[in-house]
């Protein structure tokens, strides 16, 4: 085999009741005399859908001007390297968020809503139901095409019953992604569960023996498919060699990072049971979940995912950026200014994550361009101002081109009450998950 001969996509590393997936090499794609008419689709664009709980202060984060010649406000400015793959989108509305006769929960109609379009149904039995979520009426169209139809994150352990806010069902405070109306997927917390998940075989029949040897020796998976790894590479060009290289390397430091913190772990709260895999510091929690759903997503192991950065009127404290107050407190702001500068460093922390994610998305060659340029990473919350409790005029912006079919660098004004949903239906076009209806979306975005 040469550099140009092609391999298929589903080719993996094998060893010891170990499969590992391999992430897009030049090779798998179609032979140079094809390139020009098949790249396109052969290269697979990929959607991430990210929720912050609590809305945002909106003077620090909407820009001033509308159009390419945008400026990154406080809370955005952290993504000013990605200037140019951002579309921030300003006056776009949930109405399914608000009461409409159902008085106060407003946090978790906002995440019920947020990608669903529908009116949760107000309960706290198990009575629940909403509507079918925008990643998973994309994973009924096109995740058959990958090892995962999709791929559920957070941070916030959350429970699915009993009384979360204001006689709403904990389930519509935890969960983002709804198979259906009534049966959310709960979300993975846990970074080394979904390490296992994702690379304890890529086709799924790691035996238990394997998994124990790798346990009791503390073995990396990386050591059981090596052998094969080498005479793959032997037979690699140097561009697929480094970025072969360059994976292995990036499941390998995850693999060590989840290792720490399981010590971390035991060491630091020996008295608390606390899940294997999950760090005590939030900050390196939260990133090592980025760096699981980028794997995910090199690999083409999955092409959907929901990852929550906080449930529902979370009120988690940020002492560790100098906000020790609860964040759901502090978004009850009154117009204190204090305690909005205070919610903009919190906002501006999970930017800075957003920015982390799309530097390890741009850092990632695939096709003439990188990741980021093949993904869309939807980004935004329910809430509007987390004080007012609105639900139009919602934080939302989206990164990347999908493919070259996003124009992007962009800040784009909407007419009032514009449903979200209809950015979403879009969205979807162009990973190739046409839906009719979704929610309560009237149509398309259109110029995009």
């Amino acid at each position: 085999m040469t550099a140009h001969r092609h391999i298929t996509r589903r080719t993996v590393l094998k060893g010891l009741g170990t499969a590992l997936a391999l992430p897009m090499l030049d090779c798998m794609l179609p032979t140079r005399a094809r390139a020009e008419a098949a790249a396109l689709a052969v290269l697979p664009r990929r959607l991430a859908f990210i929720y912050i709980p609590n809305g945002v202060h909106l003077p620090d984060w909407t820009p001033q001007t509308v159009g390419s010649n945008f400026d990154l406000p406080p809370t955005l400015a952290p993504l000013a390297d990605h200037k140019d793959s951002l579309t921030v989108f300003t006056g776009l509305a949930q109405d399914k968020g608000r009461a409409n006769g159902d008085g106060p929960g407003d946090h978790a109609r906002a995440l019920s809503s947020f990608l669903t379009g529908c009116q949760a149904f107000k309960t706290n039995g198990a009575n629940i139901r909403v509507g079918v979520s925008a990643d998973q009426a994309a994973a009924e169209k096109v995740g058959h095409r990958t090892r995962f139809p999709s791929l559920e994150l957070g941070v916030d352990r959350g429970a699915q019953s009993g009384n979360c806010d204001s006689g709403y069902s904990c389930a519509y405070s935890s969960n983002m992604a709804w198979r259906s109306p009534t049966s959310p997927l709960p979300k993975e917390v846990d970074p080394r569960l979904v390490f296992e998940r994702l690379f304890g075989s890529a086709l799924g029949t790691e035996t238990e023996q394997a998994r124990a040897i790798r346990a009791k020796y503390e073995k990396s998976i990386l050591d059981f498919v090596r052998e094969d790894a080498g005479r793959l590479k032997n037979k690699l060009g140097a561009t697929d060699k480094r970025k072969m290289d360059e994976y292995l390397t990036a499941v390998r430091e995850v693999e060590q990072r989840i290792a720490h913190a399981e010590k971390s772990s035991a060491r630091e709260l020996p008295q608390v049971a606390r899940p294997d895999g999950i760090p005590p510091e939030h900050a390196e929690h939260l990133r090592l979940m980025i760096d699981l759903l980028v794997l995910a997503f090199q690999a083409d192991l999955t092409r959907i995912s929901t990852f929550m950065f906080g449930n529902a009127g979370s009120n988690r404290s940020y002492a560790f950026i100098g906000v020790p107050e609860g964040h759901h407190d502090l978004s009850h702001h009154g117009n204190d200014e204090q305690k909005q500068a205070k919610i903009s460093q919190i906002n501006q922390f999970h930017t800075k994550n957003l920015a982390y994610l799309l530097d390890k998305l741009k850092a990632i060659r695939e096709g003439d361009g990188t990741l980021l340029d093949q993904s869309m990473i939807a980004y935004g919350s329910g809430l509007g101002d987390g004080n007012a409790h609105n639900h139009d005029n919602l934080p939302i912006l989206v990164a990347g081109r999908a493919g070259g079919t996003l124009q992007a660098g962009r800040h784009l004004k909407f007419e009032k009450e514009t449903p979200l949903n209809n950015l979403w239906v879009s969205l979807l076009d162009r990973i190739d998950a046409h839906v009719d209806h979704l929610g309560d979306a009237t149509g398309r975005i259109e110029g995009l």
